[in-house]
């Protein structure tokens, strides 16, 4: 299990496959608040700690069966450009 305190504001957040889901913007309780560039939809969206698989190189990696908020990621950069 990773430790929640190397969770830093700035890191990318990425799936299982590397692909860009969003920013930290905070860790509240047990959760990752992303920042709201990264969302079609300009909000908040949060992913729960428990679907982070691990940290590796400034990156915070989730699980397969991660659930990501719809209009996060690739999608999100795609219909805000």
């Amino acid at each position: 299990m990773f430790e929640r305190i190397r969770i830093k504001e700035h890191m990318e957040v990425v799936d299982f496959k590397g692909r860009h889901v969003g920013t930290v913007d905070e860790v509240k309780d047990d959760a990752i608040k992303l920042t709201k560039s990264d969302s079609a939809d300009d909000m908040h969206h949060f992913l729960k700690l428990d679907d982070v698989e691990k940290i590796d190189d400034n990156r915070i990696y989730l699980t397969e069966g991660a659930r990501i908020p719809e209009g996060l990621g690739n999608k999100a950069v795609m219909e805000n450009a």
